[in-house]
Protein backbone atom coordinates (compact mmCIF):
# COMPACT_ATOMS: atom_id res chain seq x y z
CA UNK A 1 0.00 0.00 0.00
CA UNK A 2 1.08 3.85 -0.58
CA UNK A 3 2.00 5.03 2.74
CA UNK A 4 0.16 8.16 4.37
CA UNK A 5 2.02 11.27 4.83
CA UNK A 6 4.74 8.79 6.41
CA UNK A 7 1.74 7.47 8.52
CA UNK A 8 0.91 3.69 8.46
CA UNK A 9 -0.64 2.84 5.89
CA UNK A 10 -3.83 2.85 5.11
CA UNK A 11 -5.80 -0.42 2.98
CA UNK A 12 -6.68 2.13 0.33
CA UNK A 13 -4.83 4.60 -1.12
CA UNK A 14 -5.34 8.32 -1.13
CA UNK A 15 -4.58 9.93 -4.80
CA UNK A 16 -4.79 13.46 -5.47
CA UNK A 17 -5.12 14.79 -9.01
CA UNK A 18 -4.00 18.63 -9.96
CA UNK A 19 -6.01 19.39 -12.94
CA UNK A 20 -6.29 22.61 -15.28
CA UNK A 21 -9.01 24.11 -17.21
CA UNK A 22 -7.59 25.43 -20.28
CA UNK A 23 -8.25 26.95 -24.01
CA UNK A 24 -8.06 24.99 -27.35
CA UNK A 25 -4.98 25.46 -28.29
CA UNK A 26 -5.85 25.16 -31.65
CA UNK A 27 -8.71 28.30 -31.59
CA UNK A 28 -7.42 30.66 -29.10
CA UNK A 29 -5.81 33.62 -30.12
CA UNK A 30 -2.88 35.79 -28.80
CA UNK A 31 -3.14 38.90 -27.49
CA UNK A 32 0.13 39.99 -28.29
CA UNK A 33 0.52 43.66 -27.27
CA UNK A 34 -0.85 42.62 -23.61
CA UNK A 35 1.34 39.18 -24.16
CA UNK A 36 -1.88 37.69 -22.94
CA UNK A 37 -3.77 34.61 -24.20
CA UNK A 38 -7.40 35.78 -25.48
CA UNK A 39 -9.12 32.49 -23.36
CA UNK A 40 -12.43 34.06 -24.56
CA UNK A 41 -11.40 33.39 -27.98
CA UNK A 42 -11.75 29.80 -27.26
CA UNK A 43 -13.68 27.08 -25.92
CA UNK A 44 -12.46 25.86 -22.73
CA UNK A 45 -11.76 22.30 -21.80
CA UNK A 46 -9.53 20.23 -18.98
CA UNK A 47 -6.01 20.64 -20.07
CA UNK A 48 -5.36 17.22 -22.03
CA UNK A 49 -2.14 16.09 -20.04
CA UNK A 50 -4.05 16.32 -16.80
CA UNK A 51 -6.53 13.80 -18.25
CA UNK A 52 -3.66 11.13 -18.71
CA UNK A 53 -2.82 11.81 -14.69
CA UNK A 54 -6.45 11.30 -13.93
CA UNK A 55 -6.97 8.07 -16.12
CA UNK A 56 -3.94 6.79 -14.08
CA UNK A 57 -5.31 7.54 -10.71
CA UNK A 58 -8.32 5.92 -11.70
CA UNK A 59 -5.96 2.99 -13.24
CA UNK A 60 -4.38 2.70 -9.47
CA UNK A 61 -7.57 2.80 -7.80
CA UNK A 62 -9.04 0.08 -10.20
CA UNK A 63 -6.45 -2.27 -9.13
CA UNK A 64 -6.02 -1.18 -4.95
CA UNK A 65 -9.06 0.61 -4.13
CA UNK A 66 -9.23 3.18 -2.59
CA UNK A 67 -10.17 7.58 -3.41
CA UNK A 68 -9.65 10.23 -6.06
CA UNK A 69 -9.29 13.81 -5.42
CA UNK A 70 -9.04 16.27 -7.96
CA UNK A 71 -7.88 19.86 -6.94
CA UNK A 72 -7.97 22.77 -9.86
CA UNK A 73 -7.37 26.47 -9.22
CA UNK A 74 -9.31 28.53 -11.67
CA UNK A 75 -12.29 30.86 -12.29
CA UNK A 76 -15.87 29.94 -11.30
CA UNK A 77 -16.62 27.95 -14.98
CA UNK A 78 -13.67 25.78 -14.26
CA UNK A 79 -16.24 23.83 -12.74
CA UNK A 80 -17.36 22.03 -16.10
CA UNK A 81 -13.82 21.06 -16.10
CA UNK A 82 -13.98 18.87 -12.61
CA UNK A 83 -17.69 17.51 -13.37
CA UNK A 84 -15.54 15.74 -16.52
CA UNK A 85 -13.11 14.67 -13.84
CA UNK A 86 -16.15 13.24 -11.99
CA UNK A 87 -17.43 11.78 -14.91
CA UNK A 88 -14.14 9.63 -15.71
CA UNK A 89 -13.76 8.30 -12.46
CA UNK A 90 -12.96 11.05 -9.60
CA UNK A 91 -14.56 10.43 -6.28
CA UNK A 92 -13.96 14.55 -5.11
CA UNK A 93 -13.55 17.82 -6.58
CA UNK A 94 -12.63 20.83 -5.13
CA UNK A 95 -12.22 24.22 -7.11
CA UNK A 96 -9.72 26.92 -5.58
CA UNK A 97 -11.33 30.18 -7.45
CA UNK A 98 -10.75 33.91 -5.93
CA UNK A 99 -9.83 36.97 -7.22
CA UNK A 100 -7.09 37.06 -4.85
CA UNK A 101 -5.71 34.02 -6.76
CA UNK A 102 -5.90 35.97 -10.37
CA UNK A 103 -2.48 36.85 -11.98
CA UNK A 104 -0.54 33.92 -10.58
CA UNK A 105 2.87 32.56 -12.34
CA UNK A 106 3.94 29.09 -11.65
CA UNK A 107 5.44 29.92 -8.21
CA UNK A 108 2.03 30.98 -6.63
CA UNK A 109 0.20 28.69 -8.63
CA UNK A 110 1.60 25.91 -7.31
CA UNK A 111 1.79 27.47 -3.70
CA UNK A 112 -1.79 27.71 -4.14
CA UNK A 113 -2.31 24.18 -4.86
CA UNK A 114 0.32 22.87 -2.37
CA UNK A 115 -1.78 24.96 -0.05
CA UNK A 116 -4.91 23.09 -0.75
CA UNK A 117 -3.33 19.42 -0.30
CA UNK A 118 -1.65 20.89 3.05
CA UNK A 119 -5.10 22.05 4.17
CA UNK A 120 -6.76 18.54 2.83
CA UNK A 121 -4.35 16.42 4.89
CA UNK A 122 -4.22 12.70 3.97
CA UNK A 123 -2.87 11.94 1.14
CA UNK A 124 -0.54 9.00 -0.48
CA UNK A 125 0.57 9.85 -4.47
CA UNK A 126 -0.04 13.31 -6.17
CA UNK A 127 -0.42 12.85 -9.80
CA UNK A 128 -0.37 15.69 -12.50
CA UNK A 129 0.35 16.03 -16.39
CA UNK A 130 3.93 16.96 -17.24
CA UNK A 131 2.77 20.11 -18.39
CA UNK A 132 -0.32 22.56 -19.64
CA UNK A 133 -1.14 23.67 -23.08
CA UNK A 134 -1.67 26.92 -22.54
CA UNK A 135 1.48 27.52 -20.86
CA UNK A 136 4.18 25.16 -21.55
CA UNK A 137 6.03 25.36 -18.63
CA UNK A 138 6.28 21.82 -16.82
CA UNK A 139 7.00 23.78 -13.52
CA UNK A 140 3.99 23.24 -11.54
CA UNK A 141 3.86 19.79 -10.68
CA UNK A 142 7.51 20.06 -9.44
CA UNK A 143 7.07 22.70 -7.66
CA UNK A 144 3.80 21.21 -5.90
CA UNK A 145 6.96 19.12 -4.25
CA UNK A 146 9.22 20.87 -3.48
CA UNK A 147 6.52 23.31 -1.53
CA UNK A 148 5.39 19.89 0.29
CA UNK A 149 8.94 18.84 0.85
CA UNK A 150 7.95 15.49 -0.73
CA UNK A 151 9.76 13.65 -3.26
CA UNK A 152 8.70 14.02 -7.45
CA UNK A 153 9.66 12.14 -10.63
CA UNK A 154 8.31 13.88 -13.84
CA UNK A 155 8.27 12.67 -17.37
CA UNK A 156 6.66 9.66 -16.23
CA UNK A 157 5.56 7.76 -19.20
CA UNK A 158 4.70 4.29 -17.12
CA UNK A 159 3.95 3.02 -14.10
CA UNK A 160 5.76 -0.24 -13.52
CA UNK A 161 4.10 -1.35 -10.54
CA UNK A 162 2.30 -0.10 -7.52
CA UNK A 163 1.83 -2.68 -4.84
CA UNK A 164 0.01 -2.57 -1.49
CA UNK A 165 3.46 -2.51 0.46
CA UNK A 166 4.21 1.21 -0.45
CA UNK A 167 6.32 0.82 -3.65
CA UNK A 168 5.39 2.75 -6.44
CA UNK A 169 8.22 2.40 -9.73
CA UNK A 170 7.91 4.59 -12.63
CA UNK A 171 9.88 4.75 -16.33
CA UNK A 172 11.04 8.36 -17.50
CA UNK A 173 10.69 9.74 -20.83
CA UNK A 174 14.04 10.57 -22.32
CA UNK A 175 17.06 9.12 -24.36
CA UNK A 176 17.29 6.64 -21.71
CA UNK A 177 14.44 5.06 -19.90
CA UNK A 178 15.31 5.62 -16.14
CA UNK A 179 13.29 3.10 -13.77
CA UNK A 180 12.65 5.24 -10.63
CA UNK A 181 10.89 3.64 -7.17
CA UNK A 182 9.27 5.86 -4.87
CA UNK A 183 8.93 4.74 -1.16
CA UNK A 184 6.12 5.95 0.43
CA UNK A 185 4.09 8.74 -0.89
CA UNK A 186 5.21 11.15 -3.49
CA UNK A 187 4.15 13.26 -6.63
CA UNK A 188 4.51 12.40 -10.31
CA UNK A 189 4.13 13.88 -13.62
CA UNK A 190 3.15 12.15 -16.50
CA UNK A 191 3.33 12.43 -20.28
CA UNK A 192 0.83 11.22 -22.42
CA UNK A 193 2.50 8.29 -23.45
CA UNK A 194 1.40 6.68 -20.29
CA UNK A 195 -2.22 5.98 -21.11
CA UNK A 196 -4.94 6.58 -23.67
CA UNK A 197 -8.09 8.58 -21.12
CA UNK A 198 -11.10 6.96 -21.37
CA UNK A 199 -14.02 8.88 -22.40
CA UNK A 200 -16.81 9.01 -19.46
CA UNK A 201 -20.31 7.04 -20.26
CA UNK A 202 -23.58 8.88 -20.40
CA UNK A 203 -24.49 7.53 -17.33
CA UNK A 204 -21.58 8.90 -15.78
CA UNK A 205 -21.86 12.24 -16.90
CA UNK A 206 -25.60 12.53 -15.69
CA UNK A 207 -24.60 11.83 -12.64
CA UNK A 208 -21.58 14.07 -12.81
CA UNK A 209 -23.85 16.76 -13.08
CA UNK A 210 -25.66 16.90 -9.75
CA UNK A 211 -22.38 16.06 -7.68
CA UNK A 212 -20.82 18.50 -5.38
CA UNK A 213 -18.12 20.73 -6.52
CA UNK A 214 -16.56 22.01 -3.43
CA UNK A 215 -15.59 25.84 -3.52
CA UNK A 216 -12.38 26.96 -1.55
CA UNK A 217 -11.18 30.71 -1.69
CA UNK A 218 -8.05 32.49 0.41
CA UNK A 219 -9.56 32.19 3.40
CA UNK A 220 -10.03 28.76 2.87
CA UNK A 221 -6.67 28.47 2.68
CA UNK A 222 -4.86 30.85 5.14
CA UNK A 223 -4.84 28.64 8.40
CA UNK A 224 -0.72 28.46 7.86
CA UNK A 225 -0.39 30.18 4.81
CA UNK A 226 0.79 33.33 3.63
CA UNK A 227 -1.72 35.61 1.83
CA UNK A 228 1.56 37.60 0.36
CA UNK A 229 2.36 34.12 -1.60
CA UNK A 230 -0.85 33.60 -3.69
CA UNK A 231 -2.19 35.66 -6.76
CA UNK A 232 -0.35 38.16 -8.21
CA UNK A 233 1.22 39.45 -5.15
CA UNK A 234 3.47 36.00 -5.19
CA UNK A 235 4.25 36.13 -8.50
CA UNK A 236 7.68 37.49 -9.14
CA UNK A 237 7.46 36.54 -12.91
CA UNK A 238 5.42 37.93 -15.59
CA UNK A 239 5.26 37.87 -19.36
CA UNK A 240 6.68 40.49 -21.38
CA UNK A 241 5.80 40.31 -24.62
CA UNK A 242 4.45 37.51 -26.96
CA UNK A 243 5.55 37.03 -30.37
CA UNK A 244 4.56 34.41 -33.12
CA UNK A 245 7.67 33.72 -35.15
CA UNK A 246 7.28 33.64 -38.83
CA UNK A 247 8.28 29.89 -40.60
CA UNK A 248 11.41 31.95 -41.64
CA UNK A 249 12.27 32.26 -37.92
CA UNK A 250 11.65 28.50 -36.63
CA UNK A 251 13.98 27.12 -38.81
CA UNK A 252 16.99 25.10 -37.31
CA UNK A 253 20.73 26.11 -37.47
CA UNK A 254 23.28 23.66 -36.87
CA UNK A 255 26.54 25.09 -35.24
CA UNK A 256 29.19 22.36 -36.22
CA UNK A 257 33.20 22.00 -34.88
CA UNK A 258 34.55 22.01 -31.78
CA UNK A 259 32.53 22.88 -28.67
CA UNK A 260 34.17 25.90 -28.45
CA UNK A 261 34.21 26.84 -32.23
CA UNK A 262 30.49 25.75 -31.83
CA UNK A 263 29.54 27.96 -28.62
CA UNK A 264 30.79 30.98 -30.22
CA UNK A 265 29.08 30.27 -33.43
CA UNK A 266 26.08 30.52 -31.54
CA UNK A 267 26.68 33.23 -29.46
CA UNK A 268 27.40 35.31 -32.49
CA UNK A 269 23.96 33.96 -34.17
CA UNK A 270 22.21 35.01 -30.40
CA UNK A 271 23.55 38.51 -30.74
CA UNK A 272 22.52 39.19 -33.96
CA UNK A 273 19.34 38.03 -33.41
CA UNK A 274 18.76 39.78 -29.91
CA UNK A 275 21.21 42.25 -31.69
CA UNK A 276 23.36 42.91 -29.33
Amino acid sequence: MIHNSGEAANERPNIIVLLKQVPDIEEVKFDTEKGTLDRSSAKAEPNPFDLNALEAGVQIKEKLGGTITVVSMGPPQAESALRDALARGADRAILLTDKKFGGADTLATSYTLASAIKKLGNFDLIICGEKTVDGDTGQVGPEVAEHLGIPHVAYVSEIKKCDKEGFVTVSQMGEYRYLTELKSFGLITVTKDINEPRLPSLRDKLKARKSEIEIWSVDDLTNGADRNKFGIMGSPTSVYKITIPSVEGRRGKIFRGTPDEATKKFVEELEKILKV
